[in-house]
């Protein structure tokens, strides 16, 4: 029997046997999530023996055996091929933080149902009882033979680009940190089309990332992969530049490919003329800093649930605004992104996802927009039924012009 979910707000603090209320009677959000958000379904029935027989034994003795002598049979014979391991370590959910695995999983599930719903891909999830670099590496080395991609999620910088690489080296199956690379894929999306709106091309914009954590690198990555004209990032102390004597190897690596300009100083003595405002760290940016932008500025201000700059201040200077808020015009949602991409690798089978898939999935997604674009209308709304079809077909072909796919 499940243990009873008690209202902290009740005056009686004696718990279920002191007659406090359930949390479901006044939270809607626990009510939805009681039992959880998701359970396993067959696909093949059990109606008699003679299902039985062929389900389970002795027909499926026989699958085993073929796929025994010919492996690649696992991914037409099982359910490999067509389902994701969304995994996590619990350090870095949502806003939260390290909060552990247990606490994790409510998310886990959402992002499994989020596949689902919105990509057509079975996934499950897994949170794990281990922080370490290599025992994180190795638990998923040794569960990915039951998966055809992984789905790194809430796992926290900068142990989580070295987890990624490590597992993208070991393993012949896409592994995908969405922290990052879902981001960075709708970020690009929105920014070709507010370039497009104004006639602009994005090699000539100068853009500003808040942040040098798992999103920021991914974006700074994708937007000089994309052809933007310059790329700089801060973090808490500052502008990351070559000649400073306090970055971690991710940062270095960071100063070595972004700001041509070489500026210095803090973010918002960057942002002095920049074109575009990237904000995935929190914090505030004044409005001093937003009016010194060059004119017809955007702002993609992304924290959760408090935006960097306000919209109503960022509408203030900037020809487009965008946010990571579903109650704002021009949301930068990873939805968008992760379930067409797995979607589009699992389909051709793909042993991993490349740059040029990444960058695909954004152009496809800002296609989607189409002759409908507007400042308010620079990204289509997740439950956009052209999304996901689209951005699958791009990354499948993507998959195959790269030489990555396997069918």
């Amino acid at each position: 029997m499940a243990a009873e979910i008690v209202n902290p707000r009740s005056d009686s603090g004696a718990g279920p046997e002191g007659g406090a209320e359930p949390l479901d009677s006044f939270d809607p959000a626990f009510a939805l999530h009681r039992g959880g958000k998701m359970a396993v379904r067959a696909t093949v029935p059990i109606r008699d023996t003679e299902d039985l027989s062929l389900a389970y034994t002795p027909g499926v003795a026989r699958v085993c055996t073929a796929i025994a002598e010919t492996p690649e049979l696992v991914n037409d014979y099982t359910w490999k091929s067509s389902v994701v391991a969304v995994v996590t370590d619990g350090t870095a959910v949502l806003g939260l933080g390290d909060i552990g695995p247990e606490a994790s999983l409510p998310v886990m599930e959402g992002k499994a149902i989020l596949f689902k719903q919105f990509g057509g891909v079975d996934a499950v999830p897994i949170a794990l009882d281990c922080t370490g670099v290599d025992e994180i590496v190795e638990t998923v080395v040794r569960l990915a033979p039951s998966f055809g991609g992984v789905n790194l999620e809430d796992i926290s910088a900068p142990r989580c680009f070295e987890i990624e690489r490590r597992l993208q080296e070991r393993l012949d199956i896409p592994v995908f940190h969405d922290d990052q690379h879902g981001t960075a894929v709708v970020t690009l999306a929105a920014l070709r089309n507010a370039a497009r709106l104004s006639g602009r091309d994005i090699g000539q914009l100068r853009v500003v990332i808040s942040g040098a954590g798992a999103a920021g690198v991914a974006i700074a990555r994708m937007l000089i992969e994309a052809g933007i004209g310059d790329v700089a990032v801060a973090d808490r102390k500052g502008v990351v530049s070559a000649d400073r004597t306090d970055l971690t190897d991710v940062k270095r690596e960071l100063a070595s490919f972004t700001n041509k300009a070489k500026l210095t100083g803090t973010l918002e003595d960057a942002l002095a003329g920049a074109d575009v405002f990237v904000g995935v760290s929190g914090g505030t940016v004044s409005e001093e800093a937003v009016a010194s932008m060059a004119k017809g500025a955007f702002v993609f201000a992304m924290a959760n649930p408090n935006p960097e700059v306000h919209p109503e201040v960022a509408h203030k200077y900037a020809a487009v605004v965008a946010t990571g808020r579903s109650d704002f015009p021009n949301q930068i949602n990873n939805v968008l992104a992760f379930p067409g991409i797995f979607a589009g690798a699992l389909q051709v089978r793909a042993s991993r996802i490349t740059e040029g898939m990444k960058i695909a999935a954004a152009e496809a997604l800002a296609a989607v927009v189409g002759d409908d674009l507007s400042a308010d209308y620079v990204i289509p709304s997740p439950f956009d039924e052209r999304v996901a079809p689209a951005v699958t077909a791009a990354v499948a072909a993507a998959a195959r012009a790269e030489g990555v796919a396997r069918r």
